[in-house]
């Protein structure tokens, strides 16, 4: 059998991945909360679990997997957007206009993932769904003195549970030091978090017995891994954003809840992405949504190419020339491929993935492949990476276009309106160009012609 290591960050070790049980590997990765549309930093904890969940399957067989994903459906950027909404004149009550928020928000992401080949996980539990077992351990926590209730609160005492800090590598008066906590004069302890919190009359709430209220985040991933996957699972995952605290507090609720299982044995967090070199912002104007990229004509498979070429525990750095390339090799591998069988996935591919999910490894592999000629064994392997798959390729069947006649065209009556100061020559090219469905991007380094998702050939072909 393969052996699998993975950098487990907990211990901060490459260490050799062995299941609790082989013939059920168990793994939990926390998912969305859905107010809105996925930006393209959430999409690469979804392609860094989903190549892992593919690799897990293929040394374990796809039975004996189970990969749990959740949702945050009840959170206060939810209600702020469904208030919103019904302050806008929208029809139903508030927790009418919330349900159809989240219903709306999983369908767009369930859309946008899809369109990265991102297989769906065993189970999707919305936390809405799980409110009883929330209350149940939060009961269960205040009886063993881990928690208190306080002004319709309920409060984690952190200093309770001894090994809060190993996960992230701090003791409890470093992160006071250094971190946003919140502060509240009804808190023992600057650190302690909340379980429970009370709610408004405009707020969704849960009866419980500490009034009606809503749980507080961290609570959420513990009672459903819990109820999903047990006491003692094998893998947990998520972004590095979510380290601490979120994952931290995890530890500490479960452990205290549970004290004899032992959670999640191994910890893997991706690192955060950046545009063109810097970190996304909207201030910056470099924020995307997956599905702007998708809008913008950029498929879903290239956008999944373009995470596999940086190794997950690396600071990703999308820019419009990965895309490029990742577009122009996948053309090329997907018409090599077109009528070929699959065969088997190649040791240097699975072995470079056994390796802590070395996908930049493994896309070497399968240049090499290409290389070579290995199409049917390149094939089968590019599944395991997400790569080449049926319901992906309905893109790259669209012939390339060739824009270089309208790009020099353009840059040349650009250099000579500069000079005369006269640019309705320009403009009328551009605004023919984009009316013919061809983005067209200028700037100082220069012209870029792209064709978006309106591409008409024959308006493009009438400019000739």
């Amino acid at each position: 059998m393969v052996t699998i290591r993975l950098t487990n960050s907990k211990t901060r070790r490459k260490e050799e991945f062995v299941p609790i049980r082989a013939d059920d590997v168990r793994m939990y990765v926390c998912g969305p909360t859905v107010y809105d549309r996925a930006h393209l930093g959430n999409a690469r904890p979804v392609v860094v679990f989903d190549t892992l969940y593919r690799l897990l399957r293929h040394v374990y067989g796809p039975d004996h997997v189970t990969y749990v994903r959740n949702f945050t459906d009840v959170d206060d950027k939810i209600n702020a957007e469904a208030l919103r909404r019904q302050k806008a004149g929208a029809p139903g009550t508030l927790e009418e206009l919330i349900h159809q928020r989240t219903e709306e928000t999983i369908a767009w992401y369930h859309a946008d993932m899809d369109a990265l080949g991102a297989l769906r996980p065993n189970h999707e539990p919305r936390a809405t769904e799980f409110i009883g077992q929330m209350i149940a351990m939060t009961e269960g926590l205040i009886a063993s003195g881990h928690a208190y209730a306080v002004e319709g609160h309920v409060l984690f005492r952190v200093r309770s549970y001894k090994d809060y800090g190993k996960l992230s590598g701090r003791s409890v008066d470093d992160m006071i030091a250094g971190a946003r906590v919140e502060v509240a004069p009804f808190k023992e302890d600057p650190m302690d978090f909340v379980l429970w919190k009370p709610s408004s009359g405009q707020e969704p709430g849960w009866a419980s017995p500490w009034g009606k209220g809503r749980p507080g985040w961290h609570i959420e991933c513990s009672a459903m891994a819990h109820e999903l996957l047990g006491e003692s699972f094998d893998i947990h995952g998520g972004g590095l954003d979510l380290q601490f605290p979120h994952h931290e507090n995890e530890i500490a609720q479960s452990a205290c809840a549970h004290p004899h299982g032992d959670f999640a044995h191994y910890w893997l967090h991706n690192e955060m992405l950046q545009v063109e070199g810097k970190k996304m912002s909207k201030s910056l104007g470099n924020f995307f949504t997956v599905r702007d990229l998708l809008d913008q004509g950029i498929p879903g498979e290239v956008i999944r190419f373009v995470f596999l070429m940086t190794h997950y525990r690396s600071p990703m750095d999308w820019t419009a020339e990965k895309a490029r390339q990742a577009e122009a090799t996948l053309r090329k591998w997907r018409a090599a491929t077109a009528s070929v069988e699959a065969s088997v996935p190649l040791p240097g591919v699975v072995e470079a993935l056994a390796d802590d999910l070395n996908t930049a490894g493994a896309l070497a592999a399968l240049h090499a492949a290409a290389g070579e000629g290995d199409w049917a064994g390149m094939k089968a392997s590019a599944g395991l990476l997400g790569l080449l798959s049926d319901g992906l390729g309905d893109w790259a069947s669209a012939p390339e276009v060739d824009l270089s006649v309208q790009t020099e065209r353009l840059s040349s009556l650009r250099t000579a309106a500069m000079a005369s100061k006269d640019f309705s020559a320009v403009d009328a090219l551009k605004a023919a160009l984009i009316a013919a469905g061809v983005e067209v991007r200028m700037s100082k380094a220069g012209i870029e012609l792209v064709p978006g998702p309106n591409f008409d050939p024959a308006k493009l072909e009438a400019l000739q």
